[in-house]
């Protein structure tokens, strides 16, 4: 199993699918809105980040962008808000401890909103 999704069901207690659909979605939100570069080098970091990007859930009609977006599409899948932190930040201390530390930094600071919830 990825070592990403395999840390998130074993702390936060999620089944593997959803996990995987769940950092999926953080994936997908980070492209969107971070610095192209800065996120590049995080997702060199993350095992399989394509395929997880892949699994992420599509916007719905009502979709909204930003942070409030991301959020609204990981409680579609079922997850609190204590699931959604801390899945969002296994995802982000993950990618830090694999050698993406100053590029998650400047993820964080690019994004209003985001250090909330990281």
């Amino acid at each position: 199993m990825n070592p990403l999704v395999q840390r998130i069901t074993d702390t936060v207690g999620i089944d593997s699918a959803t996990a995987q659909q769940a950092i999926g979605a953080i994936l997908v939100f980070l492209q969107s809105e971070g610095p192209a570069d800065k996120v590049n080098e995080m997702l060199a970091s993350v095992p399989d980040s394509e395929a997880l990007i892949a699994q992420a859930p599509k916007g719905g009609m009502l979709s909204m962008g930003g942070v409030m977006g991301l959020g609204q599409k990981l409680m579609g899948l079922g997850l609190g808000m204590g699931e959604i932190s801390g899945i969002s930040k296994q995802t982000m201390a993950f990618a830090r401890e694999n050698g993406a530390g100053d590029a998650i930094d400047d993820i964080v600071a690019s994004i209003p909103g985001l250090s909330q919830f990281v």
